[in-house]
């Protein structure tokens, strides 16, 4: 007999395999998806608004996709990738590299130990992990869905929200060759494009929110009250979108500029946080108990508060305000 919790096991199972296949019959568009830096930032950023706006849980795959092809292109490893990203779909694992260790063997390579947060899991067709090596953090190729050393702990996150995208944490024992290694030492964090993939994520956030807020908009009415706190979300919004759209004019003005991409990740990842947070506690007192009471609604507001906690503010905050020194004139 199936207990609540194995029915709940087998619907979050059914979720993950639902999103991964909308994944899967996106990846030939996302192919052709701008990469960052290349004067069509803002376009990229608006492919990934209007997907995370339908479906977060979607939007946060397909950022990882995109990324990890950014990736690729920028270290000269395109030849992973295939026509039309037939290897994929993609997704970069990058949380805590220092518990994954890389060492040498004759042959290539043996990674071992753990990766949270593997976003997508072993249903991708092939991830960038990063682990650490005698010489650094590096980054390597992998096929997570046809190795079998290579496997989900029982005691992986099981999250409320962002459940689609199956984000467990993976045991490592396996052995890759030489070509499974994507540039040298430091080379994932090193360039530009680390903080230009970190501003992209700031838009997904952006779109998560704004999927929350339709209903929120469309229930306004008449009411001072709510007109008044539609209104401020509303500006809220809109200065963040502006923001978004400034950012990516940035990155395309200096796309080679690694401490430009910095500041820009940071300042557009707090603002875009802060007015996202906002927004969302605003939905959440505008739909009251009733609108909460709604599946489509409560997990929408999930998965939007669940993505936006992939930023610490208060240390991003203060890494921003030591770098930046005054504020920006116009």
């Amino acid at each position: 007999m199936q207990t609540e919790a194995d029915a709940s096991v087998t619907q979050r199972g059914r979720s993950s395999a639902a999103a991964m296949n909308r994944l899967v019959r996106l990846t030939p568009q996302l192919a052709c998806v701008p990469f960052p830096g290349t004067g069509k930032t803002w376009a990229r950023w608006r492919c990934m608004i209007a997907i995370a706006a339908n479906d977060p849980s979607l939007g946060r795959l397909a950022e990882g996709h995109l990324d990890a092809l950014a990736i690729l292109h920028e270290l000269g490893r395109a030849d992973l990738i295939g026509a039309d990203g037939a290897t994929g779909p993609w997704g970069v694992w990058a949380a805590q590299p220092d518990l994954l260790r890389a060492e040498r063997t004759s042959t290539g390579w043996h990674l071992a130990g753990a990766k949270a947060w593997c976003s997508g899991s072993i249903g991708l067709g092939a991830a960038l992990v990063s682990a650490t090596a005698d010489d650094g953090p590096r980054l390597f190729s992998i096929q997570p869905g046809t190795d079998r050393e290579i496997s989900p702990r029982p005691d992986s996150w099981i999250p409320f929200g962002m459940a689609s995208t199956a984000s467990e944490t993976l045991d490592f024992d396996v052995r890759i060759p030489d070509s499974a290694a994507v540039g040298g030492p430091g080379a994932y964090v090193d360039r530009p494009g680390f903080h230009h993939g970190g501003a992209g994520v700031a838009a997904c956030w952006f779109g998560a929110t704004t999927g929350v807020l339709a209903p929120f908009a469309d229930g306004v009415g008449t009411d001072p009250h709510g007109l008044a706190r539609w209104g401020r979300t509303r500006a809220r919004m809109e200065a963040v979108g502006a923001r978004l759209e400034m950012a990516a004019g940035e990155i395309d003005s200096s796309p080679t500029d690694r401490r430009v991409a910095e500041r820009i990740a940071r300042s557009v990842r707090l603002a875009t946080e802060d007015a996202c947070r906002l927004a969302l506690d605003d939905a959440i007192v505008a739909l009251g108990a009733s609108g909460l009471a709604r599946p489509e609604h409560h997990l929408r507001i999930a998965d939007a508060m669940m993505y936006l906690r992939q930023l610490r503010p208060d240390g991003d905050a203060a890494a921003y305000g030591a770098m930046s020194g005054e504020l920006l004139t116009w």
